[in-house]
């Protein structure tokens, strides 16, 4: 943490930042210091169950939006899509790939300065429109059209590569709380991959069957993402990973949605999150006597 912060070992900020951490493993043990595996599915005011929702669901929009059937298939949706030769298609594919790699550094700047939800925003939209684009120019089925249809494909995949590929990851880890980060973003994993390996399989059935319908589907579904990110998924750039779990505990007690709370909580410090942990019942108030200054000093004392 010193390191982090460029200052020593008793350094003021690195002592604030252990002392917020400390403070956050004391919540999580006077909970419950055993893990059993239906504490995934609490809700109160740690909401482990909405949280692990949420981190899938992420991870679950990553892999449905269509991203596996552009960057897979796409030499073959060219060649049967768009009706190009297959060397032609081979090197849009590798053009794609260059798209892909460069917009992805987009996400490096955008995810702190614009923040999660907006970037799941943006990214579902621009996939949508991107979609729209591309069934919309493959229904007249000329080859000037076809070459709309190529834009789309590319537009698509410059959305995703600053949006979905990256935000998702985050995301998935740090809206659950440490007892259950582990074993949420464990099963966003399974359902990303799981989902990976459906939308890959049946890819090529639907181009094969219903044609530009497929990209149909791909929009329609883009376009379902962004109700259920505006209504449900709380802002967690700027905040600590304890100040995650008092959001979620003031929309749970003030009876609001966490995206409400998370908009109202202003920037806590470790005195604030120690005040609200009490208040809003994740520990008592001598869970905290001991995680001071003196307890921040004998974690300075065994690092030195």
């Amino acid at each position: 943490m010193a390191s982090l912060n460029d200052e020593s070992l008793d350094g003021s900020q690195t002592a604030i930042d252990i002392r917020g951490i400390i403070d956050s493993i004391k919540i999580e043990h006077a909970v419950d210091s055993d893990f059993q595996f239906k504490d995934l599915f609490t809700g109160g005011p740690s909401q482990h169950f909405r949280r692990i929702i949420l981190g899938v669901s992420s991870q679950f929009f990553q892999q449905i939006g269509g991203c596996n059937a552009a960057i897979y298939y796409f030499p073959i949706l060219f060649e049967s899509s768009l009706h190009k030769s297959s060397d032609t298609s081979l090197l849009l594919g590798g053009v794609n790939m260059i798209v892909y790699a460069t917009f992805s550094l987009v996400s490096f700047w955008t995810v702190e300065s614009l923040g999660r939800r907006k970037l799941f925003l943006i990214g579902s939209f621009g996939q949508m429109i991107s979609m729209i684009i591309t069934f919309g120019c493959l229904i007249p089925g000329t080859p000037t059209a076809a070459d709309g249809a190529a834009f789309g494909l590319f537009l698509y995949i410059a959305f995703f590569g600053a949006t979905y590929l990256t935000v998702p990851w985050l995301y998935a880890a740090e809206i659950n709380p440490l007892r259950i980060r582990a074993k949420g973003a464990a099963a966003a994993n399974v359902v990303n991959w799981s989902i990976n390996f459906l939308v890959v399989m049946v890819t090529p059935i639907m181009v094969a069957h219903i044609k530009w319908g497929t990209y149909v589907f791909f929009a329609a579904v883009n376009a379902c993402f962004i109700p259920f990110i505006y209504f449900f998924y709380p802002e967690t750039s700027h905040r600590s990973l304890e100040e995650i779990d008092m959001i979620f505990a003031k929309g749970y007690y003030e009876n609001i949605s966490y995206v409400k709370a998370a908009q109202e909580l202003p920037k806590l410090s470790v005195q604030d999150m120690e005040q609200l942990a009490t208040q809003y019942g994740l520990a008592e108030a001598n869970e905290f006597e001991k995680s001071g200054l003196e307890h921040v000093e004998e974690v300075v004392s065994k690092a030195s």
